[in-house]
């Protein structure tokens, strides 16, 4: 099983995203969105631009 995105609506309505590993561990978590389509633009997002993502130490 690989990783893998989940979609679903907070108690606010809000549309958010989680991203789990493979093991069902959830590594990372969206913001709030208004609508499903703006959700799952975001998804896309980093889909497309973490790969090439540098790490940046603050």
């Amino acid at each position: 099983m690989s990783a893998k995105f989940e979609v679903y609506k907070d108690k606010s309505g809000e549309y958010r995203f989680r991203l789990k590993a493979s093991n069902g561990e959830i590594i990372a978590t969206g913001e709030g969105y208004s609508s499903k389509q703006a959700c799952l633009k975001g998804i896309e997002s980093i889909k497309k631009n973490a790969a090439d993502a540098d790490v940046e130490e603050v």
